[in-house]
């Protein structure tokens, strides 16, 4: 959505009236986008002043979700004033005293903080249930919640059919009139998948069933004993995004730190982005799907090459993930909500494939992991640190011998 407008979507939210205002939708259905602009409206008309709290899963979320939603919609409304933007606390203070304030679930002094007139809980299926209900009952007014319905959580089973204090409406893609078209034509072209039609096309709950990953441990950042090991690069350009994994290496697992996810990035951007990025010399391995970019990208001065790809070789790369620990940064959001969709293709009938393919949905960040670790799939982590141990007492041994042959 380019511009604040009028939606159907937009329409539908405003005319809900209970404490609790559930909004269920699919891909595109502008769920975010209208909540904060009926919050900002209402921040505005404000006779006494009231404070709104936008809550997601974690920060590096909400910077590239709700906060540059929300600046945006203010710029193109014309009303921002940037005196009244507290970058520190991340507040918006309007003339007549109302606040608009952006905190993340994972900080427990905020979720268990001061009172609220209005909260917005977004992607409430990433936030747990206990946080909804310390947030809850420090909400004076009404809660907007919204979500894509990968699968059940608790709105199913703590609020539908146990409480009378709450709309619920499923919004889609066809209640978002300014969606770009090619946009459209990108998640329509999906109708042959059944669960991911059901839950992005149609907004309905879906059965997330042959999940690919489980059991990563999402990390606050890098430890700084962490060995930056490689960089995968995944193309894209139009409607796919190019994107950038870092892969650090630390106790025999793995932690991956998402770097780049944009469409619209030429070579020369590309190549600029890694260049200015801490340690530039380290191997990126590509998707050698496009050999003219890797060329191009390493005629930048890139040390870059392309993926050894053979017969099984997708299953193979997903197997090591899927064998060895692996750590998230919680800033990698793109990476994040792939390793949640990331499924097992099925047929027509919603049956898993055999032998087993990956959906080709939600892999941008994957792909770009994946053609990294197959780099370093034929080591043994723990041999691997064991021989770097092993150097570093050679190499102090050694410094000992000629202090002590010279005398120093």
């Amino acid at each position: 959505m380019s511009q604040p407008g009028i939606t159907t979507g937009l329409n539908k939210i405003k005319v809900l009236t209970k404490r609790l205002r559930i909004i269920q939708g699919g891909s595109s259905a502008s769920k975010t986008y209208s909540i904060l602009i009926i919050l900002i409206d209402l921040a505005q008309r404000d006779k006494n002043p009231t404070l709104t709290s936008v809550v997601s899963e974690t920060f590096p979320h909400l910077k590239r979700g709700s906060i540059r939603d929300f600046l945006e919609i203010m710029g193109n409304l014309n009303i921002f004033k940037p005196k009244s933007w507290n970058k520190t606390d991340y507040t918006y203070s309007f003339s007549n005293g109302s606040k608009i304030e952006f905190f993340s679930a994972d900080q427990p002094g905020k979720v268990r903080g001061p009172r609220r007139d209005r909260l917005f809980i977004n992607e409430a299926n990433n936030v747990p249930f206990d946080t909804f209900e310390q947030l809850e009952i420090r909400t004076n007014d009404f809660i907007f919640i919204d979500y894509n319905p990968v699968a059940e959580f608790w709105v199913s089973d703590e609020i539908f059919g146990k409480r009378d204090d709450y709309d619920h409406i499923v919004l889609t893609y066809k209640d978002n009139e300014a969606l770009a078209e090619n946009i459209i034509k990108s998640l329509e072209s999906r109708k042959n998948r059944p669960n991911f039609w059901k839950v992005y096309g149609l907004g309905e709950f879906g059965e997330l069933e042959g999940k690919i990953y489980t059991g990563w441990q999402m990390i606050d950042k890098i430890p700084h004993e962490a060995r930056l090991e490689r960089r995968g690069l995944d193309f894209g350009y139009t409607i796919d995004p190019s994107a950038l994994v870092d892969i650090y290496y630390l106790n025999g697992g793995y932690i991956l730190d998402e770097q780049l996810y944009q469409t619209m990035m030429s070579n020369k951007k590309i190549a600029d982005l890694i260049l200015d990025l801490p340690h530039p010399e380290t191997l990126v391995i590509a998707d050698s799907a496009e050999p003219k970019s890797i060329d191009e990208i390493y005629g930048y001065g890139v040390n870059i090459r392309g993926a050894e790809k053979g017969r099984d070789s997708v299953r193979q790369g997903i197997q090591f993930l899927q064998d060895v620990p692996i750590s998230v940064t919680k800033r990698s959001i793109n990476l994040i909500k792939e390793y949640r969709n990331y499924t097992w293709a099925t047929d027509r009938l919603g049956k898993t494939i055999t032998p087993n393919i990956p959906e080709d949905a939600f892999n941008h960040c994957l792909d770009g992991a994946r053609y990294a670790l197959s780099t370093l799939e034929r080591r043994d982590p723990a041999k691997e640190e064991a021989k770097q141990k092993k150097n570093i007492y050679q190499r102090q041994e050694r410094q000992k011998a000629v202090k002590k042959q010279y005398g120093l």
